[in-house]
């Protein structure tokens, strides 16, 4: 799959933005202790926050959930939603992804994320009459579980806190930065 390039790199604070390859790094490596935050809309429009285990794949978050959460349920009715998460790594960059999630159909992406689930997080799981099946996951409900591609139309890179309290987080700090991707490409993204 082609690489998702931002078509818009903005500072939000500084003359300097964070190049992407820098923030694309940080989301396609897994930080040992990090908690990824998926924030979903309720149906009465209250927010819902939930953590996950997710991974980064092509240019999109994908994350399982059983359709029956609360996170399924307000995925199926409305797809916009958000990742955070912060950054232990010095110097700290936490990342807030939005964009709209698309349940996963298509066998071989089912096939690829599960895989990839195995090899990063040694979480065994297996694809049958398209749904995710394995142990359970306290934040993803019982399975069978839903496979989500968030692929996203904005992301933020913030400096983070990480650090700082130590006086570490200056010395090659990120500056704030907003990258935009093409809603057209967002839309046409792979999900089934």
């Amino acid at each position: 799959m082609r690489e998702r390039l931002p078509v818009d790199t903005r500072p939000l604070a500084a003359d300097d933005a964070i190049p992407w390859p820098a923030a694309r790094e940080r989301l396609e490596t897994p930080e040992r202790g990090r908690t990824y935050w998926l924030a979903t809309v309720r149906p009465d429009g209250r927010p819902h926050v939930m953590p996950l285990l997710r991974l980064w794949l092509d240019g999109a978050f994908y994350f399982i959930t059983g359709e029956a959460t609360r996170k399924g349920k307000d995925l199926a009715r409305n797809p916009r939603c958000v990742i955070a998460a912060s950054s232990h790594s010095l110097p700290a960059l936490d990342l807030i992804v939005e964009g709209d999630a698309r349940k996963v159909t298509d066998n071989a992406t089912l096939h690829r994320v599960t895989d990839a689930y195995a090899s990063t997080m040694q979480w065994e799981l297996t694809v049958r009459d398209g749904a995710v099946f394995g142990p359970n996951a306290p934040t993803a409900g019982p399975p069978p579980y839903a496979v989500f591609a968030l692929t996203p139309t904005t992301v933020f890179g913030l400096p983070g806190i990480a650090g700082t309290e130590e006086g570490r987080g200056t010395a090659g700090a990120f500056s704030p930065t907003r990258w935009r991707f093409s809603r057209a490409e967002s839309n046409r993204a792979r999900t089934g």
